[in-house]
């Protein structure tokens, strides 16, 4: 009968993991840091994550920031899911099916200067509005 204490919470435990959210986590604004420059993240509107294989969440301040820790960890990266800031709504959206414009009055933490857009007839609105260039 001592085994059924152990498999009581056994089981609880491993109902509590089951239920752990996967995929990006929320930033702590003003306490997270970037996993690349290390840099203090305050503007939820050019985070990114990138989540390893193994369910490991890195997350950066910029765009240009998770793309330079891509080249620079492929080990990491490899497998991995990236994850962007849709702009004009703050949602987390997979980067592959994002569209993203860069450059003219786009001022992002790191010099990036690129913006994410889960809607790609935003993306032309807001590019044509801030002289920047769609890139994806």
């Amino acid at each position: 009968m001592k085994a059924k204490p152990f498999l009581i919470a056994a089981v609880s435990v491993l109902a509590f993991m089951s239920c752990q959210q996967s995929g990006p986590k929320d930033f702590l604004l003003g306490s997270d840091q970037c996993d690349n420059c290390k840099m203090t993240i305050t503007d939820i509107k050019y985070g990114t994550e990138l989540i390893t294989e193994k369910g490991k969440v890195y997350k950066f301040d910029d765009i240009s920031c998770m793309n330079m820790y891509e080249v620079s960890n492929p080990d990491k990266a490899k497998n991995a899911k990236t994850y962007v800031i849709d702009f004009p709504t703050d949602q987390f959206l997979e980067k592959k099916n994002a569209t993203l414009i860069e450059g003219g009055n786009i001022k992002s933490p790191m010099g990036g200067n690129t913006q994410a857009f889960k809607n790609k007839a935003d993306a032309e609105k807001a590019a044509a509005k801030l002289g920047a260039t769609l890139t994806k």
